[in-house]
């Protein structure tokens, strides 16, 4: 083969994205896939995704809304607007497992959360938006330990105070 031939057919040859994430909702009647790699990943702590997932955070990857295809369901999907912020979130009308967050700021993409995918989706979450909104009472990665008499539960230990130099020395 000639160089110009080769060099012709790897324009022409289109990007091996692998075996597409799936995703579905807690009852099952919505699934989805996204073409792999997402585009990005991220943890989002603000009041909106907090309520919308009655969670201390959510977490999304974002994909190229081209690249997104509800396999299943469509139907069962219901839609809330948020008139103030002109955002949409999708839920599916039987479970209320939300589906999808979109923006009007990022009109080709379509955010989905991360855990509604049963595989890899190609990217790791990197990114926190609005981390000032991060509440003192959510995990953030203390030692837990194992809860005596409960298997499966672990707890954080409350801090046990230190005593000064002065404290107790005689």
């Amino acid at each position: 083969m000639f160089p110009e031939e080769e060099l012709e057919k790897k324009k022409t040859k289109a990007v091996s994205l692998g075996k597409p994430a799936a995703g579905q909702c807690l009852c099952g009647k919505v699934t989805f896939e996204i073409d792999v790699p997402a585009r990005w990943a991220w943890h989002d702590h603000s009041p909106a995704s907090r309520r919308a997932h009655g969670a201390a955070y959510a977490t999304y990857v974002g994909s190229w809304r081209k690249r997104f295809r509800i396999t299943k369901g469509k139907t069962s999907l219901a839609r809330y607007e948020d008139e103030a912020t002109k955002t949409v979130r999708s839920f599916c009308s039987h479970c209320g497992t939300p589906i999808a967050y979109e923006r009007p700021r990022s009109p080709h993409m379509v955010n989905i959360p991360r855990a509604l995918f049963s595989g890899r989706t190609g990217r790791q979450p990197l990114y926190h938006i609005a981390i000032e909104e991060l509440q003192e009472w959510a995990y953030t990665g203390e030692p837990l330990v194992p809860l005596k008499g409960y298997p499966g539960v672990v707890w954080q230990r409350s801090k046990k105070k230190k005593r000064t130099n002065s404290e107790g020395m005689f």
